[in-house]
């Protein structure tokens, strides 16, 4: 069989192409398309022999898009409210077999709670064999029982959510043990709930897998100014906990590196204190962001991708923030291939 001709839209650093090499699957991408000019530089550290356009994809003509002669499509279009409908009105409109899900890194052992909405489509007459109408899929298929799967949500109602209200949360025993264990922000109890189940989950790996060890961390632990300002909003784990997650400020987890401190009392004794008193309690906690190449670690980016020197930090955050979980859409491209 003749190896697939993939096109990549929305290329962004490269997160669907390095999928479609671990996928294994035969196929060759023959061009990339971004119109953001810092990831394309990364794009092209990562992968320089690729036909990359820094273009809108609007601003590429039919015939352009003819004289490639793709037959299979990547992209991750922008979380525009109107992506989903207008593409599964497209593809329906074109004949194209297709099946939504809703998945996180988690259910393959990542401890990354990342969920996050797929599509895979075929131009073909008969339904792909999990094909389940009008649901979106919460799991991976599996194709020998070709059965719609059993957690399921449906498409017209997963709106729906279930609100609770906000709690102030304080810790009652070690992070990432017992189910009394809450972390230390404003969060729902559904939230507090899914990590528990997710830290008592072991089939999902720790943290300390995913973390550098020849690093200069310095540069990553939260100055003062942040260690007061987001006391109570900060998302803290340790490199034994299997979630790592967001804090309503929209950044990541922050990770403890001083594991022999119990953080329930630094916070309990934080009380009434002057700042400066405040900010030396929380600095024995030793918090510090995850580095780029960790997040990449946890996203699935293989050990050689890497930033160019002249991208900084906060772009390097940006761009994975924007990026997708490579393991999962590899998996997804072999299930659509298979």
């Amino acid at each position: 069989m003749e190896p697939l001709r993939v096109l990549e839209l929305y290329s962004g650093i490269g997160g669907m192409h390095h999928a479609l090499r671990e996928s294994c699957i035969p196929a060759q991408v023959v061009a990339a398309i971004d119109v953001n000019t810092v990831a394309n530089e990364v794009y092209k550290y990562n992968f320089p022999h690729t036909q990359l356009l820094a273009k809108t994809i609007e601003g590429i003509t039919l015939e352009e898009f003819d004289r490639l002669s793709f037959n299979m499509i990547l992209m991750s279009p922008p979380c525009q409210p109107f992506t989903r409908d207008l593409l599964i009105e497209t593809i329906e409109n074109c004949g194209f077999q297709y099946q939504e899900f809703l998945l996180s890194p988690t259910s393959l052992g990542i401890p990354n709670s990342r969920l996050r909405y797929f599509l895979i489509a075929k131009l073909q007459s008969e339904p792909l064999p999990f094909r389940a109408p009008g649901q979106v899929l919460m799991d991976f298929p599996r194709i020998e029982s070709e059965r719609p799967q059993k957690h399921a949500t449906d498409a017209e109602n997963k709106s729906n959510v279930k609100k609770t209200e906000p709690n102030t949360c304080f810790d009652r025993g070690p992070q990432c043990s017992g189910k009394d264990t809450i972390l230390f922000k404003l969060e729902t109890a559904e939230e507090i709930d899914r990590k528990h189940q997710q830290d008592n989950d072991l089939s999902v790996q720790m943290l300390k897998d995913f973390l550098e060890d020849e690093t200069d961390m310095n540069q990553y632990f939260l100055p003062p100014k942040s260690l007061l300002r987001y006391a109570l909003l900060l998302d803290i784990v340790k490199p034994t906990c299997r979630s790592y997650g967001s804090y309503v400020e929209g950044t990541g987890s922050v990770l403890q590196t001083a594991e022999d401190v119990q953080i329930e009392t630094i916070y309990k004794s934080l009380t009434n204190l002057p700042q400066e008193e405040q900010i030396t309690k929380l600095s024995m906690l030793k918090l510090r962001y995850f580095t780029p190449k960790e997040i990449a670690n946890l996203l699935g980016f293989p050990p050689e991708f890497g930033f160019p020197k002249k991208i900084t930090m906060k772009q390097c955050y940006r761009l994975l923030g924007n990026s997708l979980n490579v393991h999962v859409v590899a998996k997804l491209i072999k299930i659509l291939y298979e």
